[in-house]
């Protein structure tokens, strides 16, 4: 079985987020499938196979358990689609939903565009914010007040803590273990703390705890799902916003999702790609 080592949302061909990306005639067993992304060790592993209507059937692994959407994995299959069948449109088939990603290659080489499941968000429960705060090391004062705490999912569940300043997201840490429980406790995905530098550039963490990773240096469904939050409490209704994450982990990416005014609708998600030697 040969795995494609791919780093997604790469800025200028440098940083990205690293994913295994698996073609195969059909999909190995969930065991198989575990037991692989468990010895590539990236945070998603993503296995696809060609459907007889010309569309894929796709599952993404952790190195702990299967996820149901993995952004930057999808952005790393589009380039391996686009490399080993052509440039172009390719429908995807989840557990949960159905998307496609385009893939192509520009003056910078290969970049993909994913478009996501529907969004949906609300307010945070407002049960589980101490504990979030307190396991991350926040108070009250380091919240954004213009942007308070979301639920939100566009394929995966996610929890946003939008802050007050970059130097407060830079102090974020946790212990791995309490964020696997709080996580599995209340079925979040992501934990994901946010900047807002402006009201198209915002920059990023995400804990993913529940997968056995850390930190996340660029999180494809976070940011869809974050673009639809945006949309629901109307700072920004419809247009391309760029989202820069893994800075502080020595990764940077960048993300730029783009989306309508519609309550709901997909968004696309772009990034261009490096291989990984």
């Amino acid at each position: 079985m040969h795995v494609h080592r791919v780093a997604a949302f790469t800025m200028a061909g440098a940083g990205g987020n690293p994913a295994g990306v698996v073609l195969a005639t059909a999909l190995p067993s969930p065991e198989k499938m575990q037991a692989v992304a468990a010895d590539v060790g990236y945070s998603e592993t993503v296995f696809a196979a060609p459907k007889n209507d010309g569309s894929w059937i796709v599952r993404f692994f952790s190195p702990e358990n299967e996820v149901p959407f993995c952004g930057h994995a999808t952005i790393a299959l589009g380039t391996v689609l686009g490399q080993t069948h052509g440039e172009g449109r390719y429908a995807l088939s989840l557990a949960n939903a159905d998307i496609e990603v385009q893939s192509g290659k520009g003056q910078d080489g290969w970049c993909s565009v994913l478009r996501s499941p529907p969004t949906r968000s609300s307010a945070a429960d407002p049960a589980i914010l101490p504990e979030a705060l307190a396991l991350f090391g926040y108070s009250k004062t380091d919240l954004d007040p213009a942007l308070p705490p979301r639920a939100a999912n566009a394929g995966t569940e996610h929890l946003f803590i939008s802050l007050t300043s970059r130097a407060a997201l830079s102090r974020m840490d946790y212990d791995l273990d309490r964020g696997r429980e709080f996580m599995t406790t209340n079925g979040i995905g992501t934990v994901a703390f946010m900047f807002r530098e402006h009201d198209g550039l915002f920059h990023a963490r995400n804990a993913f705890a529940i997968g056995g990773v850390l930190e996340d240096p660029a999180t494809g469904s976070a940011a869809a799902a974050f673009a639809g939050v945006l949309r629901d409490v109307g700072i920004v209704q419809s247009g391309t916003i760029v989202i820069i994450q893994g800075a502080d982990m020595g990764q940077p990416c960048r993300i730029e999702a783009t989306f309508i005014g519609e309550p709901g609708s997909p968004v696309e998600v772009r990034g261009s790609t490096s291989p990984i030697l």
